[in-house]
């Protein structure tokens, strides 16, 4: 980096703990002050920065108001590691102030939100950035690199999943304190969909030379909650009364203005391996995640047989990647963390529009909204807003660094 990036954190629950470790393994980074709705969360912060005499030189302070860590002057940029319901009124105060801010995944509650997000960063002139690490997974970089190279031809549909078993998470959510056990109560959509939304957007240039249009979404019955908690804490438990609201598989469609198709899935409520449930499909071949292959018409070896994917590491392997190996990999998430709050940190030293920005955040989060009202709707068609206003049929590309996402970057460093 160029210089010391002074960062303000806000929410430190078990995300924004861990992301906190991250953080502190990033070059050029000072923590001027942390901030969590609960004094435990905050008091154990502190604890863990000045537990060393580098990070206890930052002379961080900690609140429970986030307010404050927006208004200090020490802070020149914000990290919002909080609740779904509460990153875009933190983002928002934050632009106000003037200061970049960088926000953690989930899907918006409203649409009036996502317009809110958009205007205020166009009114202020400030970016924001959202943080979907899965942008700067290994294979999704990979297969980005294939597509850019024409590898697969032309791209006619990709698919992707958040799959993942939360069942203890969700159904402990009172004990915890996580927000997730409100949502599956009260909502019923595809409430996380920008991990596997976030890089397919990328792969198919959505809001720079393409658009997502309209999307179908259909829910399942819900049943695993219930069946976990009956079965795990007991019928006499106070939750075993719960009533789900969100349906344990979501299927999503959405259709580009290109005239690409995106099928989405939620699947958090169902004993299962995690997943992305991955899938790039063109003309020429296709690459699929879950069972870690790819076929490419003339060049592997047998036709209508898979191959594994991994060889094609050797010559596609991204740019991003073949740097970060040699440095060594660092963080969570298999390095996706690191990579993404590393992505932030640059565009705010340089002052340079950050490599997920403002309509990516609206347009990926969205999804949750529209997915609600489809499902309410009996599974009607809903449309997608364009929040870049038509800029995006003609978007200058985004700028040449090796955290870009929207081509192969031409940096080393």
């Amino acid at each position: 980096m160029d210089r010391t990036v002074k960062l303000g954190v806000v929410g430190l629950g078990g995300r924004g703990n861990g992301l906190l470790d991250t953080l502190f393994c990033i070059k050029n980074v000072e923590i001027k002050m942390i901030c969590d709705l609960y004094e435990d969360r905050v008091e154990k912060g502190l604890e863990k920065i000045n537990s060393d005499e580098t990070r206890k030189a930052w002379n961080c302070t900690g609140t429970t108001n986030y307010h404050e860590v927006i208004a200090n002057p020490e802070v020149e940029a914000v990290v919002v590691f909080t609740s779904w319901t509460s990153h875009i009124e933190i983002a928002v105060a934050t632009m106000k102030a003037g200061k970049r801010v960088a926000m953690e995944v989930g899907g918006a509650t409203s649409i009036e939100n996502c317009w809110k997000l958009v205007h205020t960063s166009e009114d202020t002139g400030v970016p924001c950035m959202l943080l979907e690490n899965c942008c700067y997974g290994r294979y999704e970089m990979a297969v980005l690199n294939m597509i850019k190279q024409g590898v697969f031809g032309e791209i006619i549909h990709c698919e992707g999943g958040y799959e993942h078993d939360l069942r203890d998470e969700i159904s402990c959510g009172i004990e915890n304190r996580h927000y997730r056990y409100d949502h599956y109560r009260f909502r019923n959509g595809e409430n996380y969909p920008t991990h596997e939304l976030g890089p397919i957007a990328k792969h198919l240039n959505i809001n720079r030379g393409n658009r997502m249009l309209s999307l179908v979404s259909m829910a399942s019955k819900s049943r695993g909650l219930h069946d976990w908690i009956v079965r795990n804490k007991g019928e006499e438990d106070p939750t075993a009364q719960t009533v789900f609201n969100q349906g344990d598989v979501v299927t999503t469609m959405i259709k580009c203005a290109n005239g690409e198709t995106i099928s989405l899935r939620l699947d958090t409520s169902l004993p299962r391996p995690y997943s992305r449930g991955g899938r790039v499909q063109g003309t020429r071949g296709i690459w699929m995640e879950i069972n870690n292959s790819i076929y490419l018409e003339g060049v592997s070896p047998k036709a209508h047989e898979w191959e594994p994917f991994d060889p094609y590491f050797e010559k596609y392997e991204h740019p991003l990647w073949v740097k970060y190996q040699k440095d060594g990999l660092v963080g969570g998430h298999d390095g996706m963390d690191y990579l993404v709050l590393s992505a932030f940190v640059e565009s705010v030293a340089r002052q340079t529009p950050p490599p997920i920005d403002v309509y990516d955040a609206a347009a990926w989060m969205c999804i949750t909204t529209l997915s609600e009202q489809s499902i309410a709707l009996g599974s009607a068609p809903v449309a997608i807003p364009d929040f870049t206003d038509g800029r995006w049929m003609t978007r200058e590309p985004a700028q040449d660094t090796i955290y870009r996402l929207d081509e192969i970057p031409q940096v080393t460093e």
